[in-house]
């Protein structure tokens, strides 16, 4: 079967019936807390987190149906994108400008941690700035692109004056943390290509801050041996630590295609080759040469993490999960794999693409097909786990995104993510 022909029909027919089923269409936004197997929802809070990201889904499928490369209703689920942008408009926003991270039902603000506030997790803002951002781009609603830009430059305002939290799993005291300056280059990135759309006066503005944050990673976070370093500690004395050695594959695999993306938006081919190279190094180093598919973490030498251990959330958490395999690296993988043979034409990526192809659709897809969608956490085997990652959801973001990416590279017309901006072809 054609490639693009298969990523349409799984969208269509296994991810598409799930997630129309969770979105409510009284209040806005979408259901997320599921148990694994899909059977069962748990909850009916909404974490702001995954709601910022059902914007951009859903407005991005909008996209996809206009331009014919998916079946569907486009005005539907841009309607029911709509209504979560209200819903989180309405409820999301504390007095102090910053997001709420978890909310009921109806909208009412949630201690996630009790007695620790509402704004836990700078990470929420953020995906709230990339849904409002590709809203605005596909509907062409000016005032909720202004809406993202307050939210975007309050986000960088509190990042670089280091009062930012990011609960369930705090920076480390004495770090820096990759994830957000790649979160920072990914909203960037989409609230630029919504001011360009929309012709606002920001626009080159924020391209630049994209354009920095890319660079900004392949100085600082890529590391001469070739991987991406997720923590690096401010002091040289802790670089033997478990922090400081281990490596995320997924997140590597992520960034990349973020900053060949940018390499194509701004006219830089010579991030490409790096970014490809980083590509490479990070399937290296992930690939479970026994079991098949990618770890969750591995050590910087490849295998098992090694390092002191200390006590805190992150180092735990790399210690009981390492060796977990979990959705969302394997379909970052599949994008950044295909997008790297695209633009590089270096067959290798297309053999790790096919490899890592073989080994998703026969771990993660959902048996119980009239469930449908993704069992996303499963351990070393590909054998189902209840376990949380970062938070207690059904998370429809990485899954619905890759696929739909790679039915866009692949459908035959200029990718949304990969048009260049005019002026900077």
């Amino acid at each position: 079967m054609e490639l693009v022909k298969f990523y349409q029909d799984h969208t269509v027919q296994s991810l598409l019936p799930f997630w129309q089923r969770a979105v409510d269409t009284t209040q806005g936004g979408i259901f997320t807390c599921f148990d694994n197997h899909g059977r069962e929802l748990l909850s009916c809070n909404k974490y702001t987190w995954s709601q910022g990201r059902f914007v951009w889904l859903w407005s991005r499928l909008s996209w996809l149906v206009s331009a014919g490369l998916l079946p569907g209703d486009a005005k539907k689920y841009l309607e029911e994108a709509a209504l979560a942008v209200d819903f989180l408009s309405r409820h999301a926003f504390l007095p102090n400008g910053n997001c709420a991270f978890l909310l009921s039902e109806s909208g009412s603000p949630i201690e996630s941690i009790p007695g620790k506030g509402y704004d836990t997790s700078v990470y929420a803002d953020c995906f709230v700035v990339l849904g409002f951002s590709e809203y605005a781009r596909v509907s062409g609603n000016a005032r909720v692109l202004e809406s993202a830009f307050q939210l975007y430059d309050s986000i960088v305002a509190r990042i670089q004056a280091g009062d930012f939290r990011s609960e369930p799993y705090p920076v480390p005291k004495g770090h820096q943390a990759h994830g957000i300056t790649m979160i920072l280059l990914r909203i960037a990135q989409c609230l630029a290509d919504s001011a360009a759309s929309l012709s606002h006066p920001r626009a080159e503005e924020t391209y630049q801050h994209m354009e920095a944050y890319a660079q900004r990673i392949l100085d600082v976070f890529l590391q001469p041996e070739g991987h991406v370093a997720e923590m690096l500690p401010y002091d040289e004395k802790d670089a033997g630590t478990l922090l400081a050695r281990h490596v995320t594959p997924g997140h590597t695999l992520e960034c990349m295609w973020f900053i060949m993306t940018a390499a194509v938006k701004r006219n830089r081919p010579q991030w490409i080759p790096v970014a490809a190279s980083a590509v490479r190094k990070a399937y290296m180093l992930g690939w479970d040469t026994e079991d098949g598919g990618l770890f969750r973490m591995v050590d910087r030498d490849g295998g098992r993490p090694q390092g002191t251990v200390s006590d805190d959330p992150f180092s735990l958490l790399i210690c009981d999960t390492w060796d977990t395999k979990i959705w969302w690296p394997h379909i970052e993988g599949l994008y950044a794999t295909l997008l790297a043979h695209s633009l590089t034409g270096d067959d290798d990526f297309l053999a790790m693409h096919h490899q890592l192809h073989e080994y998703v659709f026969r771990t993660f897809p959902n048996p119980e097909t009239e469930i449908g969608e993704w069992i996303q956490i499963r351990d070393r085997k590909g054998n189902p786990i209840e376990k949380v990652v970062a938070l207690p959801v059904k998370d429809p973001y990485h899954i619905l995104q890759g696929v739909m990416l790679m039915v866009d590279l692949l459908g035959g017309k200029p990718a949304t993510e990969l048009r260049p901006v005019e002026g900077k072809s």
